[in-house]
């Protein structure tokens, strides 16, 4: 497996080496956020030299009943689709980026990883890493459509995940995080699901801990440090969820950074509180 981190200096040094004919290196622009679902206006507006854009709502998430959350796992043949029309040959190097902390990208990388991409890294910095830098971008979506179609075969499985009862059982037996804001996970708020709290047994670790104040991730002796003390250890199974499975996958990047190998909760708080036969806990303790 590559490191699951690519700054913007060994991105630009891929690109001028793929330009001159070197190995291909593909780039996903990953824009979404809760609020501006619909990244291709801002993709259009400046992105990424190569970059094509991926649609979170429609290529990264399938669609189900509430019970299953806002953001379900894709079926394989629908991803491989998606993934072919990015350009994706098998072996590629692939990188994604957002504007949003990474939290959009890390689900691009943990949905590629699921998938069997091997080679796939998340742009260290988000985009103002690449244009602090001074890096260029590019407006238009000629990429769009001049991207040649890919080949990539893909299968799940590749990563671990975990169901409502996985879930349930893991925050018994081992570790369970919740990557949401500690306000959410506490149930003072909810602008989005049917129930405010979290699962029961769960531990708060929301994602901006993973960060310097630069929006980079943090080292792995720091991110290690913050999950043992939260509990995570080698030795015992660890798992993330977070309001529909999108933002978890930045916990999971971080622990994957960490040395740990992480379980991810797709269906999330969005599945759980839709389950009305699940129980819900409030406030700063895990129960």
């Amino acid at each position: 497996m590559s490191h699951p981190l690519v700054t913007v200096h060994e991105l630009a040094a891929l690109l001028d080496d793929a330009a001159r004919g070197g190995e291909p290196v593909r780039v996903l622009d990953v824009r979404w956020s809760l609020g501006v679902p619909d990244g291709l206006p801002l993709y259009e507006a400046g992105h990424i030299p190569g970059a094509v854009y991926v649609d979170l709502e429609t290529e990264l998430a399938g669609h189900g009943e509430p019970r299953d959350g806002r953001h379900p796992l894709p079926s394989v043949d629908d991803f491989q689709a998606a993934a072919r029309r990015w350009g994706i040959n098998d072996g590629d190097a692939v990188v994604v980026y957002d504007d949003w902390n990474s939290l959009a990208a890390c689900r691009a990388w943990w949905l590629l990883r699921y998938m069997g991409v091997e080679n796939v890294r998340v742009l260290d910095g988000a985009l103002t890493a690449w244009t602090t830098a001074g890096h260029p971008l590019v407006t238009g979506s000629g990429e769009m459509t001049t991207t040649q179609p890919g080949t990539v075969s893909l299968s799940a499985g590749n990563e671990p995940v975990l169901n409502a009862d996985d879930a349930a059982a893991l925050a018994e037996t081992g570790v369970l995080l919740d990557a949401r804001a500690g306000e959410r996970y506490r149930g003072e708020v909810e602008p989005i699901d049917p129930r405010a709290g979290h699962i029961p047994g769960a531990i708060s670790a929301p994602t901006a801990g993973n960060l310097n104040d630069a929006g980079e991730f943090l080292d792995a002796e720091t991110l290690r440090e913050r999950y043992e003390a939260l509990g995570a250890s080698v030795d015992q199974a660890v798992g993330v969820y977070c309001g529909s499975g999108v933002t978890a996958a930045h916990d999971a990047l971080a622990l994957t950074v960490a040395g740990f190998r992480p379980a991810l909760f797709p269906g999330s708080w969005s599945a759980w509180s839709n389950q009305s036969e699940r129980p819900i806990a409030t406030g700063e303790n895990p129960r």
